[in-house]
């Protein structure tokens, strides 16, 4: 007969236990709620830890769309664009009669060459130019010089000389044709071409 009853008091004993604990828990989510709604002018319990609700996420962030990689994608694509862009259009200018690089130019050089090599994928081809004073022939050894001594500063940077080419214009491509000083330095130059 004793084993019979224990279960019985034992659930006599645990019964009241539970429906006491979730009461409890009743009063403390009614307090919280209380004291969110009035200003607070008593400590919340903390009896029991609060658990906080992740903030929802956007739907873009939380699955990829393909909208989205394709935006990402033309960003990417863009900015690529924009420095190939810069790099072309920035010419190395020399002083007249000369294929010596000034410090600018060295500056110039250098961050092409950095474009360069975080692009390995890339060759080009220097151009060399020349103002149209002096003969063709002339014109023809300087813009090489010009276009050598761009190519030999890029390979001491560390650009393989597999990835440059070069080609003189002398004076057959002038930029600026007008017959000032202001012109003849802008077609004193070495330009880029992306094979």
């Amino acid at each position: 007969m004793r084993n019979k009853g224990w279960p019985a008091i034992a659930l006599a004993m645990i019964l009241p236990v539970m429906i006491f604990t979730a009461s409890c828990a009743k009063k403390v989510v009614q307090t919280r709620t209380e004291t969110q709604a009035q200003p607070q002018t008593q400590p919340v319990s903390t009896t029991q830890p609060e658990v906080q609700k992740a903030p929802d996420r956007p739907a873009e962030e939380a699955k990829p769309d393909g909208r989205l990689e394709e935006v990402r994608l033309r960003a990417e694509s863009a900015s690529r664009l924009a420095a190939l862009t810069a790099f072309v259009s920035e010419n190395i200018h020399f002083a007249f009669d000369s294929s010596l690089l000034s410090d600018q130019a060295r500056q110039t050089l250098i961050s092409k060459a950095k474009y360069l090599r975080t692009n390995p994928e890339i060759t080009v081809t220097v151009e060399g130019h020349c103002d149209d004073r002096g003969t063709n022939t002339y014109n023809i050894a300087l813009g090489e010089r010009r276009a050598e001594s761009v190519k030999m500063f890029l390979v001491d940077q560390g650009i393989g000389t597999n990835r440059l080419n070069t080609v003189s214009y002398g004076a057959e491509r002038p930029i600026a044709t007008e017959h000032d000083e202001a012109s003849w330095a802008e077609n004193r130059r070495a330009q880029f071409v992306v094979n």
